[in-house]
């Protein structure tokens, strides 16, 4: 066989790119043994981005988790990787130097063994800190390259942002093609070139499947000498996130490389138990079109991993969008025509924002900028009359050196705003916060947790972290959930304490029912009497009232909190009354004191 190729499961990644959530942790260590089963995998994505930070939204302790998953990975030897943001850690914003260091030692304690690290501006100074930080912290630094097509965006371009961050420490390199735009020729030629300039640092490549190109761009990284390829697995594969591992595994086999087999019992398991999550909740809140691949994307570059909450952004601003279009006698759009529209506003203002590569932060910050453009020209407004304050700091350079150079018009708009552009280290603007964050888990007399790994929460996730323990995250998800079920039409199930029949004397219940007789109960080791409600002269009559406490026996109807069906097959529900309860006629058929 030819030279090896490894393969990386993006299990987060295949969450965060199809939905708004990922599994909880119950659930995340169900799957992880079944994953090191499959025996395919050298490495699985466990944690990072948006994961934790969604993991308090819904009330769910992210340190517990990347605990929870990582441990069966770590005892079989498979390496586990996490997504990090650089200057902006595992959040939207940039970070407090002294919280990135700690970061690393966080997740090395938490059994993480390798970092990706990216800046969505592959703006280095963003990146290389956080090489240091990490090998401080015991991991492996992998710094990422943002992969995206553009006049700027070249191989030469990419092999000497490879060049420095390998100069500066990083261990491995990793292509995010996040959008799957990158061009399987380049993506080739970038990989050659690094590894003939550095034939001992790891490669690893990255691609989304959105507009179609990440199956030729795998095989062309095979050939260009890539050490791993990041794959997923049915039923969250292709669309917008990552091609099928057992396709990937397949042209690989036939062009020749030696690849893991797949143990299939145990892929279909894994299969299994994914859309069993997705059944659970979390497929309430995946859109639909994240399952469909489109060409779309090729020309405005908009990454798999943004879309469920583009979708969620279009779908809240359509009705504003046609108001707008109404009151200007303008003809109203669909969501789909809404959709291709933000493609090409996008497309449009790209070029003119500096090329930043179009991955978190910096996609969801064009994507405003294009949604508000589109609703200010429905009001007869021009474009970027409103541009929200984080895009302004990307124009201004408070995040990073924009890859191109800003358009003239964009120019003038920041200094009718009265900015300044800013040239200076970003880290700069973003002092130590940890003392500050200590002094809140102090008074709040909250743990800080092992290796510290509570504090650090408080000071990446404050707002999310604070409402986490709080229980309003939990309160807030749980009605969030019942909304999203109830849109879907999901049937409501109703639970209840299961009440215990009280003792009683059973000649005295033939005596007083002599028509009664022994029915089915749905308590285990009681016994329920039928009464024929013919025989008026010994049933409650319509109206009568019962105190707290009394036991009621209904066949027809359940006279509760809630309406429910009648039992078809003629068993009966037992429950407590609630003080003053009255019988409705025809509905009694035991009664006990």
């Amino acid at each position: 066989m030819g030279r090896e190729i490894k393969f990386s499961l993006l299990y987060r990644d295949m969450w965060q790119s199809s939905g708004k959530y990922v599994p909880r942790i119950d659930q995340l260590t169900q799957i992880a043994p079944v994953i090191v089963e499959m025996g395919c995998f050298a490495r699985v994505e466990t944690n990072g981005g948006a994961s934790e930070q969604v993991n308090l939204l819904y009330g769910e302790n992210p340190n517990k988790s990347v605990r929870a998953f990582t441990k069966p990975f770590n005892k079989a030897g498979i390496q586990t990787h996490m997504l990090d943001r650089g200057l902006n850690g595992i959040r939207m914003n940039p970070v407090p130097a002294d919280v990135r260091k700690l970061m690393y030692k966080v997740k090395k304690a938490q059994g993480v063994d390798i970092t990706r690290i990216f800046c969505g501006l592959n703006d280095v100074r963003n990146i290389i800190p956080s090489i240091g930080y990490a090998k401080e912290g015991g991991m492996i630094p992998q710094a990422a390259l943002c992969i995206t097509y553009s006049p700027v965006h070249t191989v030469d371009y990419y092999v000497n942002v490879a060049s420095k961050l390998i100069e500066a420490g990083a261990e491995e390199i990793c292509l995010k093609d996040m959008a799957g735009i990158g061009r399987p020729y380049s993506n080739g030629e970038i990989i050659a070139r690094i590894k003939k300039r550095f034939p001992r640092v790891k490669v690893q490549y990255h691609g989304h499947s959105g507009p179609g190109f990440s199956v030729a761009s795998m095989l062309e990284a095979a050939r260009a000498g890539v050490d791993y390829i990041d794959v997923a697995m049915e039923p969250l594969a292709w669309g917008m996130i990552h091609p099928d591992v057992i396709t990937i595994r397949a042209m690989l086999k036939d062009a020749g490389f030696s690849v893991p087999d797949i143990n299939m019992d145990a892929y279909m398991e894994a299969n299994r138990l994914t859309q069993s999550f997705i059944d659970d909740f979390l497929g309430y809140f995946i859109d639909p079109s994240n399952k469909v691949m489109t060409s779309l994307l090729v020309g405005c570059g908009l990454p798999g991993g943004m879309m469920g909450s583009m979708m969620a952004d279009l779908k809240g601003m359509h009705n504003a969008i046609n108001m707008a279009l109404r009151q200007n006698k303008k003809k109203e759009v669909t969501l789909n025509n809404l959709v291709v529209q933000l493609f090409r506003e996008v497309e449009h203002v790209w070029p003119k924002l500096g090329y930043p590569p179009l991955v978190t932060p910096f996609s969801q910050y064009v994507k405003n900028i294009a949604l508000m453009n589109i609703f200010s020209m429905a009001k007869g407004e021009p474009r970027f009359a409103n541009i929200d304050k984080d895009s302004l700091n990307m124009l201004t350079g408070r995040m990073g050196k924009l890859p191109g150079e800003l358009a003239p018009e964009i120019v003038e708009i920041v200094k009718s705003k009265g900015l300044e552009f800013y040239t200076g280290n970003p880290q700069e603007n973003y002092p130590d916060a940890l003392e500050t964050y200590k002094k809140e888990m102090k008074d709040n007399n909250w743990d800080f947790g092992p290796d510290n790994e509570e504090l650090f929460e408080l000071a990446m996730h404050d707002r999310q972290y604070r409402d986490y323990k709080s229980g309003v995250a939990k309160q807030r998800f749980n009605q969030e959930l019942e909304a999203a079920k109830e849109k879907a039409g999901a049937p409501k199930i109703i639970v209840r304490p299961v009440v215990e029949m009280p003792a009683f004397d059973v000649q005295k219940i033939r005596e007083l029912y002599p028509k009664s007789q022994a029915v089915q109960s749905p308590c285990k080791g009681t016994v329920i009497w039928q009464y024929d409600v013919v025989d008026k002269s010994t049933a409650p009559q319509p109206g009568t009232e019962f105190k707290k406490g009394d036991t009621i026996c209904f066949v027809e109807a359940y006279y509760g909190p809630e309406p429910v069906k009648a039992l078809s097959d003629g068993k009966l529900i037992q429950t407590e009354v609630a003080q003053g309860a009255k019988v409705e006629k025809n509905q009694v058929l035991a009664f006990i004191n």
